[in-house]
């Protein structure tokens, strides 16, 4: 069953390899990160041997910053984009967080980095119901948490509805490469040494094992595309970076 469409009879999805009840998807991957979120950056430093900031930096280029600019940065609660979006001369960003652990470590970091706060707000919220006015934002980001998200349709909906006419919607998600002799690398890179990194690093062996999962049942480059398009958004983009690593998807609401 394909996580992006929901039926009254039907209610299973999947957790990495693991299938489970739809209604219980958020409160497992509320866990997920519950555990990892005080040594997430770390693990993705890591993990992706430092390439999540030059992903991240692309991502922020692709936005454009300005001075009125209003950013709303979804499953980003340590705040790495919207630091970001910040130093570059955005205005005010909204980050945005199923879990308020992952908010919890983004406020402290803020307030460690000498931030102003006063251009950042912090929402706990699921993104398949956002708690915003409709045209609200300039701009909606989401990086590396969509795959974790039960119905892809719903958050897509509600990323349209939030942003303004003309706004754009830029997504970083890791995908499979485009080699088969680097897939044959990265399959066994993911499989067996990020594993035992969160185990190490994290104490946490099981969650990491989630996230490589997850990685396998996030819809293709295409299809996703194809969901963006039936959310309503116009000149759909997907740009391949490291290989196929990692896909920025971009979108505008026309």
């Amino acid at each position: 069953m394909n996580n992006t469409h929901h039926t009254t009879d039907f209610h299973a999805t999947h957790f990495g390899f693991e299938e489970v009840a739809q209604q219980h998807k958020h409160e497992k991957v509320r866990e997920v990160f519950d555990r990892v979120a005080n040594r997430y950056d770390l693990m993705n430093d890591l993990m992706s041997a430092g390439m999540h900031h030059l992903w991240k930096q692309r991502l922020i280029d692709a936005v454009r910053p300005t001075p009125s600019m209003h950013l709303l940065d979804v499953a980003g609660g340590t705040g790495d984009i919207a630091f970001r979006f910040l130093k570059r001369g955005g205005c005010h960003v909204t980050i945005s967080d199923i879990n308020e652990e992952m908010l919890k470590v983004g406020r402290a970091r803020a307030i460690d980095a000498g931030m102003d706060v006063r251009r950042m707000t912090w929402l706990p919220a699921n993104a398949e119901e956002l708690p915003c006015h409709d045209a609200s934002f300039d701009a909606y980001t989401v990086s590396f948490g969509i795959r974790n998200m039960t119905y892809l349709d719903k958050v897509l909906s509600e990323a349209y509805r939030s942003l303004k006419m003309g706004g754009h919607f830029l997504c970083l998600e890791f995908s499979m490469p485009t080699h088969s002799w680097l897939q044959r690398i990265y399959d066994a890179y993911s499989f067996r040494v990020i594993p035992a990194l969160g185990e190490k690093i994290a104490d946490d062996r099981a969650s990491y094992q989630y996230l490589v999962e997850s990685i396998r049942q996030f819809p293709k480059p295409e299809a996703f595309m194809q969901l963006m398009r039936d959310a309503g958004f116009a000149r759909v983009q997907a740009t391949p970076m490291s290989g196929g690593l990692v896909v920025m998807y971009s979108g505008w609401k026309v």
